[in-house]
């Protein structure tokens, strides 16, 4: 049995369960540290610890997939909060080297994110000066940009000046400072693939845009990687909390010497080439990178594919894509002239009845799955037939991970006998995706938010002292829905919900199941 050594993202479930799901539906092995060395949000992880157990596990491991943010800051957070320097940040990439000399047979793959700059005023995930400062710094980023490749206008450079003129010298300095420090980081981590330590290196675009820091450093690392000519080691894209589930599909792919053709088929003629909010290229370019960083190709129609993905998509770019939080007659026009739900759901059920594994990234609203679409297809009995789904959070988020789990279970229903427990684990990853992306993001969570916390004196980012009650609320909602839409023959039971970040944005839960 090959052994993958993994080191997480951070602790939250998309970045330590998910990877750890389809790893369950394999007969790989995949090694995690354990959830108390990993730090909680803000509070970065115990390094030392992570590059312990890490120089411990590699030692007989086939296989390491490692995330940089992780090993050099403690995780997600900690990389736009911390105040490490060079040489201690040296030090700490420096283990990478020492795993690759103790096991030199020991293949590589990382990821190591361009630092995210939000655009709005906000330091729930930022250092605490991003609550006042936050949209300016956006803006100078995009308005410096800008001015660098197209110029600006006489309204632009007035409002540059404004923000110059605004925020105060010593947050610039401290957050371009430790932008600057990260950026050498991320360059530090292509020298590692010239060097031959890591083998494959996703850099994952972090909420990034048209303009700004994020597209800046993006083209000067681009330029590093060609003039190393490593192009074909090395892929930047959007994404983030779904790599490790992408980079496993890889390792799987490589493993196993399987090559999956991916058919893509859109909701909306004009899905591919729209961009998506908090990305900066159109969908189907990023479909590509998610699909070959996967180990998957695309069809072009010369053979036939292994997989049907049935995308979802908005018929508008940027901040006119909708919200779950969005009326349904809010949304952007587009919505109800260019996507056409109705063909859209004939189709799942044609593709769907030839055989081939088919799933849906359902990416047409930002955070979460469309309530219409999904009702849509619960009335038409198409929910039974579809094999995967993803809609959590942004488009690359759940395009990373619906892709990732078609291919694991393309590769296991084309097998001479079906394993009918990877079979089984593939199922549930279903119905969770269902429950959490569809149930919990579009559904429970805006209902909980707007007529259950006012009654506990909490809201949407502070839920830490009703955590327990608003877990049972969760749990009570979700287990009615669940027992509403998900295809299931027998009793499914949902417990252990939990609230990783104490706010309504994410959870986790345990998900079990009964047959009649």
């Amino acid at each position: 049995m090959n052994k993958i050594v993994y080191v997480p993202l951070d602790e939250r479930p998309c970045n330590y369960d998910y990877p750890l799901y389809l790893a369950g539906m394999t007969d790989l092995h995949m090694a995690v540290p354990g959830r108390d060395i990993l730090g909680d949000k803000k509070k970065p992880a115990n390094t030392e610890a992570v590059a312990h157990w890490l120089r411990k596990e590699s030692a007989d491991a086939d296989y390491a997939l490692i995330s940089m943010d992780m090993m050099l800051y403690g995780g997600i957070v900690p990389s736009r909060l911390h105040q490490l320097d060079l040489a201690e940040l040296e030090r700490r990439i420096n283990v990478l080297r020492e795993i690759k000399a103790g096991n030199p047979s020991l293949k590589l793959y990382a990821f190591h994110l361009i630092t995210r700059a939000p655009a709005y005023s906000s330091s729930e995930e930022e250092p605490d000066y991003y609550a006042d400062y936050g949209r300016e710094l956006y803006e100078f980023g995009w308005l410096t940009d800008k001015r660098k490749r197209d110029g600006l206008s006489q309204v632009e450079e007035e409002r540059l000046a404004q923000i110059e003129g605004t925020v105060p010298i010593t947050i610039f300095d401290d957050f371009l400072g430790r932008r600057a420090v990260n950026k050498q980081l991320n360059q530090r981590s292509v020298s590692l693939v010239d060097e031959g330590i890591i083998d494959y290196l996703v850099v994952p675009l972090d909420d990034n845009s048209l303009y700004g820091y994020t597209s800046s450093e993006q083209r000067n690392l681009v330029h590093l990687i060609q003039e190393c000519n490593l192009l074909d080691r090395i892929a930047v894209y959007p994404g983030a909390d779904e790599i490790g589930c992408t980079m496993f599909s890889r390792i799987f792919c490589e493993i196993h010497q399987y090559e999956p053709l991916i058919h893509i088929r859109y909701s909306s003629t004009l899905g591919p080439a729209i961009v998506p909010k908090y990305e900066d290229r159109s969908l189907n370019e990023s479909m590509k990178h998610h699909i070959t960083a996967s180990g998957a190709y695309v069809a072009d129609g010369f053979e036939a594919p292994d997989i049907f993905l049935m995308v979802h998509s908005p018929a508008t770019s940027g901040v006119t894509v909708a919200e779950t939080t969005d009326r349904y007659d809010a949304r952007h026009h587009s919505y109800f002239s260019e996507v056409n739900m109705r063909e859209f759901a004939s189709a799942i059920d044609r593709y769907a009845r030839q055989g081939k594994v088919t799933v849906l990234g359902d990416v047409a609203l930002c955070n979460g799955g469309d309530d219409i679409l999904m009702k849509l297809l619960a009335k038409k009995g198409l929910l039974e037939k579809l094999d995967g789904y993803a809609a959590w959070n942004t488009s690359g988020n759940a395009l990373g991970t619906v892709i990732s789990h078609a291919i694991i279970t393309a590769y296991n229903r084309a097998q001479p006998q079906l394993d009918p427990s990877k079979d089984a684990a593939s199922r549930m990853y279903y119905y969770y995706r269902l429950i959490e992306d569809w149930g919990y993001q579009s559904v429970v969570r805006q209902h909980i938010t707007d007529k259950l916390l006012p009654e506990l004196q909490a809201s949407y980012f502070h839920i830490e002292h009703v955590q327990e009650e608003v877990a049972g609320l969760i749990e009570e909602h979700l287990q009615q829905f669940m027992n509403d839409y998900i295809p299931y023959d027998g009793t499914l039971t949902i417990s252990k919900v939990s609230t990783p970040w104490k706010r309504m944005f994410e959870i986790g839960f345990l998900l079990e199941s009964q047959q009649s």
